[in-house]
């Protein structure tokens, strides 16, 4: 079973109640470990107050970096650059092969378990662009507020990099996917965003919940690629409580995980979301999934089949099948988890 590290690993519901009209708090803590009390009334951040353009206290283009892996160099990265070309014509990076970015959340960096098993996956397939975002200086914050008002300048500097290679090493978007987990989802979307939706795809692993709101402009949507897909594993926890992708997918109702135990903070159920995505890259025994009526069922734990059953994550992904609406599947409580 592969463990990826998390961007939450424990979130202690219900920590303190206070009175009406006073902040929401929790216990959140970091994937270092560290236990820090947040406040997550979702009108903290107003709509206005979040902000799309890089925050003075993180740059992205000097403080992020892009760690390349191809088939030439499947386990020693090479650092694309941004404003700097030459690091783009120096490396291995072929636009005539598709492009796969990976994003960590709160805490973690590139060296995120997740972003070495997708690669490991991608390149036992064929040939692959593999470029892990590493915004680290912005995630790393121990207040979880200021954390979260970084996803929108990490999703411009990643952008702007997909711009350098649009425009120099002639790359096409609709051959690239962002895969982000946790905080990263929504690092996913502002670079899809930042592209005017012409990304081919953002996987979006159970997008970070407090904080984030309807309608937010730095939260991922459905808007943001040609195909946005996610997988919900804790939703109204550690993840986001509503659908924000075209396609969603609700393994086991999305809630809770079997195989998590009792999971009171929900760190286990929510890092299920890419270590499904990583069993779902080649597999064999796809994770098939039930075509739902409406998001209210899977609040009801019902799901009345609606249309055509489709496989939840991956690769390629599901962009042009048509794939959309609500999905209900279960998986196995230990790994292998799909069930087919």
């Amino acid at each position: 079973m592969i463990v990826c590290k998390i961007a939450f690993v424990g979130f202690l519901t219900a920590v303190i109640a206070l009175p009406m009209k006073q902040p929401v708090w929790h216990l959140i803590q970091n994937t270092e470990g560290t236990f820090h009390l947040v406040n997550i009334e979702p009108d903290q951040l107003s709509k206005e107050s979040v902000r799309s353009d890089p925050d003075p206290l993180f740059d992205p283009e000097n403080d992020m970096s892009f760690h390349l892996f191809t088939r030439n160099n499947p386990s020693s990265a090479q650092f694309l650059v941004i404003g700097n070309p030459a690091s783009i014509a120096g490396s291995n990076f072929n636009p005539a092969h598709p492009t796969r970015f990976t994003i960590h959340g709160w805490g973690s960096s590139a060296n995120d378990g997740m972003n070495s098993a997708i690669r490991d996956r991608l390149l036992a397939m064929g040939e692959y662009n593999v470029i892990y975002v590493d915004w680290s200086i912005g995630a790393a914050s121990p207040d979880y507020a200021v954390a979260r008002q970084q996803v929108g300048p990490a999703g411009f500097g990643l952008g702007r990099l997909i711009d350098q290679l649009i425009e120099h090493a002639n790359a096409n978007p609709n051959d690239m996917n962002v895969i982000g987990f946790s905080f990263g989802a929504h690092v996913a979307g502002n670079a899809g965003k930042h592209l005017n939706g012409q990304l081919n795809s953002i996987i979006a692993l159970d997008p970070a919940g407090p904080l984030f709101h309807p309608g937010q402009e730095d939260s991922v949507s459905p808007q943001d690629g040609v195909y946005v897909e996610t997988i919900m594993t804790n939703a109204g926890q550690v993840g986001i409580d509503w659908p924000v992708g075209q396609a969603n997918f609700y393994p086991n109702g999305g809630r809770t995980q079997p195989g998590c135990g009792p999971d009171t903070g929900g760190g286990c159920a929510h890092v299920r979301a890419p270590t499904y995505f990583i069993e779902s890259i080649g597999t064999s025994v796809p994770f098939r999934a039930t075509r739902c009526a409406s998001y209210d069922e899977i609040l009801e734990g019902l799901c009345t089949p609606s249309g055509a059953d489709a496989n939840m994550g991956g690769e390629p992904s599901n962009q042009g099948r048509g794939v959309d609406g609500i999905y209900f599947l279960t998986t196995n409580a230990a790994s292998p988890f799909a069930q087919g």
